[in-house]
């Protein structure tokens, strides 16, 4: 096994990977690029999707500067024939060498930052056939998730850490919102603890009272809390994308309300079991749809989507009628049922057909569900 990293993944003081660990899981997804490179008969893979550079680099490197981008400041390039290369400036090298491809075994192809050739270059390097994960003239259009869908020891090790420590962050401000505040008060409360955790925010579906009710998809849009509010995230590190939502009531919750978060625990219930590897998006759908309609609330799967797998991208694919992607074995998945004002949302991960909580709040109250004699959490709501 060659060296494709010289260090270990700390944060926070903690090992979260070690460098024999992090070399393993890097040399074996080089090995499954260019094997795939020479079933696909292309010489080379231009990499410069966010997502796809963070995949291939185990999390080690992280191109992205405008957030809501889909490319960033580098592009790898990994050719049949085992070559490694990324792409950038000259004006931006000095600080991806120092601070991410610096311990990497990449090597570098600098350009003037008014004369990109990364295309050119990298064809010639490639000597071939190019396929590439973004529209590029002279390219071949190609699509990684297959390759990256099915996670490793050491990517679940660092989607612990995020769900951990986003579970964390969502509780923290769940516990300091109060009456009054404006959901872009909830927006600021909940990014400020997700990013002195080093974690970024990349969803923000914040609402209060009756915008709960009113939208599945609510936006936050300014509106003060008088005694309900919503924290819906989605939150990244690494690469990896976790979500979580949570609630809060000041004063006793309504019954209505209450039973409805009991119907959505149920039908998230209802999908976790059916989570299994080989499952479709399709047969997916199609759980939710029934799960529903034992509720009593039929053809409520229409208003929202419900969820899917997750990993590098907040959903990898989600639950439709006709939808053809499975489940496979080591994936992420986010469930995200909701009744009128009721919802469950966590991360799990799938694995030898046992699901473990990444986002789990024991600290907040938790409904039981049960489905086919399992029982399966969903989280309740904080009532102050």
């Amino acid at each position: 096994m060659l060296k494709r990293i010289g260090k270990a993944l700390v944060a926070g003081g903690e090992t979260i990977v070690s460098e024999a660990a992090w070399n393993a899981e890097l040399d074996e997804k080089h090995a499954r690029v260019v094997e795939w490179l020479q079933r696909e008969k292309l010489s080379g893979v231009l990499i410069r999707r966010n997502q796809n550079v963070a995949w291939v680099t185990g999390g080690a490197v992280e191109v992205r500067v405008l957030t809501p981008s889909e490319t960033g400041v580098a592009s790898l390039l990994i050719t049949a024939e085992g070559k490694r290369y990324y792409f950038t400036t000259k004006n931006e090298a000095p600080r991806l060498h120092d601070e991410e491809f610096g311990a990497t075994d990449f090597e570098p192809v600098l350009f003037d930052w008014y004369a990109d050739d990364t295309a050119a270059t990298a064809a010639k390097l490639a000597g071939g056939p190019l396929g590439s994960d973004t529209p590029v003239p002279g390219t071949i259009a190609v699509n990684l998730y297959p390759l990256r869908a099915s996670l490793g020891e050491s990517e679940i090790a660092r989607y612990r850490w995020l769900g951990a420590g986003t579970a964390a962050a969502t509780v923290e401000s769940l516990k300091q919102v109060e009456p009054g505040m404006s959901e872009y008060d909830l927006e600021a409360l909940t990014a400020g603890n997700l990013l002195k955790r080093g974690i970024l925010p990349s969803v923000y579906l914040y609402a209060v009272d009756d915008r709960i009710y009113k939208y599945k998809h609510a936006a936050a849009r300014g509106a003060k809390l008088q005694k309900y509010a919503m924290l819906n995230l989605c939150a990244r590190k690494w690469g990896l994308a976790i979500s979580i939502t949570r609630f809060t009531h000041f004063g006793a919750l309504p019954a209505e309300l209450g039973a409805r978060f009991k119907s959505a625990a149920q039908v998230n219930a209802a999908l976790l079991d059916a989570t299994k590897v080989g499952a479709t998006s399709a047969d997916l759908f199609r759980v939710a749809q029934e799960a529903y309609s034992a509720e009593g609330f039929p053809g409520e799967e229409q208003l929202h989507h419900q969820g899917g797998p997750s990993g590098y991208g907040e959903r990898e694919w989600i639950a439709t009628p006709d939808g053809k992607d499975v489940i496979v074995n080591s994936q992420a998945v986010a469930w995200n049922p909701s009744i009128r004002g009721g919802k469950a949302e966590d991360t799990v991960i799938l694995r030898d057909g046992k699901l473990e909580w990444l986002t789990s709040t024991p600290e907040l109250p938790v409904i039981h569900a049960e489905v086919n004699g399992k029982v399966y959490p969903a989280a309740g709501v904080l009532v102050r």
